[in-house]
């Protein structure tokens, strides 16, 4: 029987019956570049970009045009697979516009990300208008930085060098700016979690999942033939949850925690970060206790009584689950059997 393919992105081990239904030709080579996903019913999704690769392209593309022109430039991702983009660049100033992909509610689908690019003798990456700022504990960055996530920009600064290495140049400082990022902001929770004055640099792995209606189905079918399954909501959960839970299925389905149901005879978790996971359990966790986000709670207050009522709410919603909350570093925070 043939080997099932696996997605490099996540890891996937995708069933070659779901190959087996897919029309399109090039399947396995587009899954294999990462930027498709597959579906039970082998339907193909296309991954957009994160604002993180978008930025590294924008940033490198700067670079790169302090020498010359150049429509096209090539990134790491953190998920190890190199993407191409194209670009508008001249003389240190380059344009890469955010790819959203089959994502139907990424509101920053299409927005321009701009980086200005001096040489100089040491480099330096700098925050301008559009690109938020932390302002509450416990999220990407320290108190008063922009909000660029470590991995975005690790990749920022990876994408940066590779241009300094094909240019020769010794040295630049780089401004990154988003001039739609604050009305953008708007639409997206980051007033709520306390970042101002413009949108978060991000991407654990470089690519933005495909989400609709048809991939939550997908995912939950997913779900139900896995006789031990770890169910999470983002790509931090999904990483630590394959190390330590090794001998279960992990699944990743959003934000969509209400229409998980498991089967009665499955081992289920529900493990990751606990922002999403509390707030899906009780909306009003954050009531009385004087903080802003659930991640300055977890932080300043970790057992505030909130946070074990919320704990409570989830397991009446999924009582047969084991629930477990994660700090960023991956060690477990609260384990609910």
């Amino acid at each position: 029987m043939p080997e099932p393919i696996i997605d490099p992105v996540t890891g996937f081990h995708i069933p070659v019956s779901w190959i087996e239904q897919c029309r399109d030709a090039e399947a396995i080579t587009k899954i294999g570049s990462g930027r498709w996903v597959i579906l039970s019913d082998g339907r193909l999704l296309k991954r957009g970009l994160t604002t993180g690769t978008t930025s590294a392209a924008a940033c490198k593309g700067a670079v790169l045009s302090l020498q010359k022109s150049i429509d096209c430039v090539e990134v790491m991702t953190p998920a190890g697979l190199r993407v191409s983009l194209p670009v508008v660049s001249k003389e240190g100033f380059c344009i890469a516009v955010k790819e959203g992909g089959d994502h139907q509610f990424d509101v920053t689908d299409g927005v321009e990300i701009f980086a200005l690019a001096h040489p100089g003798d040491k480099t330096e990456l700098l925050a301008g208008k559009g690109v938020g700022r932390i302002a509450a504990d416990g999220l990407c960055a320290d108190l008063g930085m922009p909000a660029i996530s470590r991995y975005a920009r690790q990749q920022i600064m990876r994408a940066i060098d590779e241009g300094l290495q094909e240019t020769g140049l010794r040295g630049t400082t780089v401004e990154l700016c988003v001039p739609r990022g604050v009305v953008l902001a708007k639409q997206t929770l980051n007033p709520s979690l306390g970042i101002q004055g413009g949108i978060s640099i991000l991407g654990s792995t470089g690519f933005v999942e495909p989400w609709n209606d048809h991939l939550v189905d997908s995912k939950m079918e997913e779900l139900k033939h896995a006789k031990k399954v770890v169910v999470t909501c983002g790509r931090t959960g999904l990483k630590f949850s394959r190390i330590l839970f090794p001998d279960h299925q992990a699944v990743l389905v959003g934000s969509k925690l209400d229409r998980i149901k498991f089967e009665g005879d499955q081992e289920s978790i529900l493990c990751g970060l606990p922002a999403l996971i509390l707030r899906w359990a009780w909306p009003d966790v954050l009531e009385g206790t004087g903080r802003g986000t659930v991640a300055d709670l977890v932080q300043k207050d970790p057992d505030h009584g909130n946070i074990t009522r919320a704990l409570e709410k989830a397991k009446m919603k999924l009582p047969n689950t084991r629930i477990v909350l994660l700090q960023k570093d991956g060690s477990i925070f609260r384990d609910v059997p």
